[in-house]
C-alpha cells in the first residue's frame, strides 16, 4: 500500500508541476482576496504535506504556513511532498496507516492541485489539457523537475 502512496505522491508532483510551471509570481494573489489565492492555496498543500509527515512519525500536529513569496513557496511545497515521500520510503506509514493518509491530507492535495489548475486558467495563463493515463510518473520523482508531457491537447 505505501508504493501506491508514493506513487500518488508522485502524481501529485507531476500535476502541481503542470499547474505551476511559467506561473508568473503575480499568480501567487490570484484572485484578489483574503482566503483562497493561490499562494494561499500552495501553502496549504504544503501544509497538508507537512501534517501527513508528523502523522507518520507519530506526532501529529497542524501548522499554518504565511505564504512565501511564490518561487519559495513551490521550492518549500516540493520539499514537503520530498520529506513526507523519503519517510514513507524509510518506515512506511509509520504511526498512521495508508489509508488516513491518502483520505485526509494527500487526497486534500489533489483537490487543491485542481483547484489552482482552474485559478490559473481563470487568470488567463493557458495551459494545456493532458492524458495524464500516459503520463511518465514514478515513484520517488517528487521533486520540481518532471519529464516533459507525453500527449498534450
Amino acid at each position: 500500500m505505501e508504493a501506491l502512496l508514493r506513487h500518488t505522491l508522485a502524481t501529485l508532483a507531476y500535476r502541481l508541476g503542470k499547474v505551476l510551471r511559467d506561473t508568473p509570481e503575480t499568480f501567487a494573489t490570484y484572485p484578489e482576496c483574503e482566503t483562497q489565492c493561490a499562494g494561499k492555496i500552495l501553502a496549504h498543500v504544503g501544509d497538508l504535506m507537512d501534517w501527513a509527515l508528523s502523522m507518520v512519525n507519530g506526532k501529529p500536529a497542524w501548522h499554518d504556513a504565511i505564504p512565501l513569496a511564490w518561487p519559495d513557496e513551490i521550492a518549500r511545497c516540493y520539499q514537503a511532498i520530498g520529506a513526507l515521500d523519503a519517510r514513507l520510503t524509510e518506515i512506511g506509514a509509520g504511526a498512521s496507516t495508508p489509508e488516513k493518509l491518502f483520505q485526509g491530507p494527500i487526497a486534500d492535495a489533489l483537490t487543491h492541485t485542481g483547484q489552482l489548475a482552474m485559478l490559473r486558467r481563470q487568470a488567463g495563463i493557458k495551459m494545456k489539457g493532458e492524458n495524464y493515463y500516459v503520463a511518465d510518473v514514478a515513484a520517488g520523482r517528487v521533486g520540481p523537475d518532471q519529464t516533459p508531457p507525453r500527449r498534450e491537447f
